[in-house]
């Protein structure tokens, strides 16, 4: 039986040049770069959108059924100028926020008295499927004999739109919270309001911005509905009653401006407000890709 006998084989490095393998990275054109930002995507495809209207509208040359882009800007500009749509626009905004930031407390106390309670959860769950599928819109009448004409029934058919949406997207972001931090939470003694604050509304925070979202966009369609109504009631009110009011003077124009501008409104804050908290909160804390 022969003994074996290793042999060690000598190292050996092989110096190639990179450009051998060609070009690993290539550099962006400008072109490239540009098209890379999302801002300037979405503002071509606005164009765009504004192109189609323009020709359509010149095509058809119907102005009290469709007027021209150009002519709504004019009309929008206009209006802008003379304090009209600032004015308007800055009731609706205010009867908002009103309505969106009392939502938000009632969705955060019941969907807080879900989380820390079986009876509380059951309670939620139960008023969720009741009234979600309930449209705001529906209780106008009932808003106008309870609370008469003014903000105080534009606030409760707001309510009614922000608090159902918020509040079960933020319970269902509530049960998906892992066992792991439920855990960590119950080690460092944290229970009831403290619980909620430091453990379960950071883990959940994408659910609930994605239902503050939905409440939002909620609140701010059944608004220019709802201010269709009541300013036929009361002669006064905001973007709802400038397109009402228009319309029925004819002003095709403006009444396309006043749309315009709740379109603006809208694009302002879903892509500037909720962007800039969803960058500084679940991008930055990695949630999200």
């Amino acid at each position: 039986m022969s003994d074996n006998i290793l042999v060690q084989r000598p190292e050996f490095v092989r110096e190639v040049e990179a450009s051998a393998y060609g070009v690993v990275e290539k550099p962006l054109t400008a072109w490239e770069k540009i098209f890379n930002n999302a801002a300037v995507r979405k503002c071509l495809l606005l164009l765009m959108l504004a192109t189609v209207w323009q020709v359509y509208s010149t095509l058809l040359n119907n102005p009290l059924l469709f007027p021209k882009f150009s002519d709504t800007l004019g009309a929008f500009y206009d209006n802008i100028m003379n304090g009209v749509l600032l004015q308007r626009g800055w009731f609706s905004i205010k009867v908002l926020l009103m309505g969106y930031a009392a939502g938000l407390l009632l969705a955060g106390t019941l969907t807080a008295f879900a989380i820390t309670s079986r009876i509380g959860n059951d309670f939620l769950e139960t008023l969720t499927s009741m009234f979600n599928p309930l449209p705001a819109i529906a209780l106008l009448p009932l808003a106008l004999i309870w609370f008469g004409l003014g903000n105080g029934s534009l606030v409760f058919v707001l309510i009614h739109s922000v608090l159902w949406p918020v509040a079960l997207n933020t319970h269902s972001g509530f049960l998906s919270v892992s066992q792991t931090m439920r855990m960590v939470g119950r080690n460092y003694g944290l229970s009831g309001p403290r619980y909620v604050a430091k453990i379960l509304i950071p883990a959940a925070f994408p659910s609930i911005l994605t239902g503050m979202k939905i409440g939002w966009a909620f609140a701010w369609r059944t608004l220019i509905a709802a201010e269709l109504v009541f300013g036929v009631s009361s002669g006064s009110g905001g973007l709802g009653w400038f397109i009402y009011e228009n319309k029925n003077q004819l002003e095709i124009a403006n009444v396309f401006a006043g749309l315009f501008s709740v379109i603006i409104i809208g694009l302002f804050v879903e892509n500037f407000i909720f962007r800039n908290i969803e960058l500084k909160t679940v991008r930055k804390w990695g949630m999200q890709s």
